[in-house]
């Protein structure tokens, strides 16, 4: 007889569903895309480099993706520290795979980086880069959901 505890999140063998790990993946994608496209626009308005707004922009990545956790978190009664602990074991490697990925493919993307934000070259190589992060990161979230890492920790608090 299997006692393990049923979560909505987790099935009982040590499987996700498409279903959770999407929304994780969206959830993180979302508070990615505003930090990143933010950073990406304020370093290019400046005509920075190409590494110092990619540093701003990732850094900004994190920044919101933890935050969006960060303060459902806190809303469901979790004080700061613990808080923290939460965002920091829910979203490090959904951001970490996302920003990789995201950041390989507009390196990678000849014209990219100098490209202006009134080009659409700018553009399509960011939202090219989110949506194929998007499809790499959603199985590493099912694979940890399934495990009771990464976004299911989320899942213990609401």
């Amino acid at each position: 007889m299997d006692h393990t505890p049923h979560h909505p999140e987790r099935h009982p063998r040590g499987t996700a569903s498409w279903g959770t790990a999407v929304k994780a993946t969206l959830h993180c994608l979302t508070g990615c895309a505003i930090g990143e496209i933010l950073g990406m626009v304020i370093g290019t308005a400046l005509a920075w480099g190409n590494v110092p707004t990619m540093v701003l922009a990732i850094g900004l990545a994190f920044l919101f993706g933890y935050s969006f956790t960060l303060f459902a978190v806190l809303r469901a009664g979790l004080g700061l520290q613990a808080a923290v602990k939460v965002a920091l074991a829910a979203d490090t490697v959904s951001i970490a795979v996302m920003e990789l990925v995201d950041n390989a493919i507009i390196a990678l993307t000849p014209g990219a980086l100098e490209a202006h934000l009134t080009d659409g070259l700018f553009w399509s190589a960011l939202l090219g880069g989110f949506a194929v992060a998007f499809l790499i990161t959603a199985p590493v979230n099912k694979w940890m959901i399934g495990r009771g890492k990464g976004h299911a920790v989320v899942h213990a608090h609401h």
